[in-house]
């Protein structure tokens, strides 16, 4: 048996008025998913552990069964994975967003969407001036801060402080220091840098500093294939996507076109994961889009993704005939532009019905799976369809 799980981050939500009281799920225009919610089956995911932050790292670690209060310990070592930094015993590596701040306020969590260009450009004249901390450019606003013989940090999401004030949200413990000094240089680097004066002479919102968040050590994950005995691969544009395949020792499929944005190529995804199909037994795709959406704080935006991802799947199920999941990873809701620790639904066709008529956060609470863990879901799933 083949088995396609389509994951559309932060693409659950809830009930919004300019919906009419729908959420963008149940607005959005999605034959595909509602004919794998028809003809399968549907339940509830709770993707996000008690204890744990309701982040994309610990979803995907949990759905992918790995529960992440064993095996999680942050997502900037994840994100290192995937970059091919090798990290020593006692170094510390956090996630590193470009971000605007003005007059002590976060402005926006990813500089404008930065490109990857200016990024590198930026995060290189930073390694210059940090020694002996180490900065790594990675795909747009997110990069990579790496402390040597560090001692770790409690830190603070950017994507959940838009609009506030920063002071109270510095990182604290035995790191900060060093992580608020790379934050005060960067600011210094950023402030006349050629990629922040030609980026403001266009319009655009420069990147006046760092953010680190998330450090962890190298995490020690079972390799998928033993775990499971099937052959896997993982489709996404983010480093965090990719290091959680890398350290489970899945095949990285990396497609061209694939942005982590709104623009990504939904369609070569589509393409890509059947042909790796033809050598693989299980392919986890992920779509970054209706999280970025989230994140705006834009309905349009939000359900045009989702009705693309729907298109995308639809070019799958035209040319595989295996089990097919969809799900999200975690409620990222218009109305607060940052993840939520809600349940999230998912839909499998595979060889099992129930009474769902579509896929949507409302009607997959009838479905016969209920509410399972997230780090069941894979082991579920496997086991109901061998």
């Amino acid at each position: 048996m083949k088995y396609v799980l389509i994951l559309g981050d932060g693409m659950a939500d809830e009930p919004v008025a300019a919906l009419g009281g729908r959420t963008p799920l149940e607005a959005a225009y999605t034959p595909n998913m509602d004919q794998i919610a028809r003809d399968g089956c549907c339940g509830m995911l709770k993707t996000i552990p008690e204890g744990c932050e309701a982040g994309s790292d610990i979803a995907n670690l949990s759905i992918l069964g790995y529960d992440p209060r064993r095996y999680y310990t942050g997502r900037g070592p994840l994100e290192a994975a995937s970059m091919g930094i090798h990290l020593e015993k006692s170094d510390m590596a956090y996630r590193c967003n470009l971000s605007t701040v003005t007059e002590g306020v976060m402005n926006d969590f990813s500089a404008g969407h930065i490109s990857s260009g200016e990024g590198e450009a930026l995060m290189i004249a930073l390694d210059r001036e940090i020694s002996p901390a180490s900065a790594f450019p990675g795909v747009s606003y997110r990069n990579l801060l790496v402390l040597h013989d560090a001692g770790g940090a409690v830190t603070v999401p950017p994507h959940d402080i838009v609009g506030q004030d920063i002071t109270p949200h510095l990182p604290t413990g035995a790191d900060a220091p060093l992580l608020i000094r790379c934050m005060e240089i960067s600011r210094e680097v950023f402030a006349d840098h050629p990629v922040n004066r030609d980026r403001i002479s266009r319009g655009l919102a420069p990147a006046s500093q760092i953010w680190p968040w998330s450090g962890g050590k190298s995490p020690a994950l079972p390799l998928f294939g033993d775990k499971y005995g099937k052959k896997g691969g993982i489709i996404s544009a983010v480093d965090l996507l990719k290091g959680i395949g890398r350290c489970a020792g899945m095949e990285i499929i990396d497609v061209p076109g694939a942005t982590g944005y709104l623009d990504t190529d939904y369609q070569a995804k589509a393409r890509y994961a059947l042909l790796a199909l033809k050598h693989l037994d299980f392919v986890y795709i992920h779509v970054e889009a209706p999280d970025e959406a989230g994140h705006l704080g834009s309905v349009r935006e939000k359900v045009n993704s989702i009705e693309r991802l729907d298109e995308m799947i639809g070019t799958i199920m035209d040319d595989f005939s295996g089990v097919i999941c969809v799900l999200p990873d975690h409620p990222t809701p218009i109305a607060v532009r940052t993840h939520t620790r809600d349940p999230v639904p998912f839909a499998i066709l595979g060889r099992h019905r129930d009474s769902c008529t579509s896929y949507s956060e409302r009607e997959a609470v009838r479905g016969k799976y209920g509410i399972l863990e997230g780090f069941e879901f894979l082991p579920r799933l496997f086991r109901d369809n061998p």
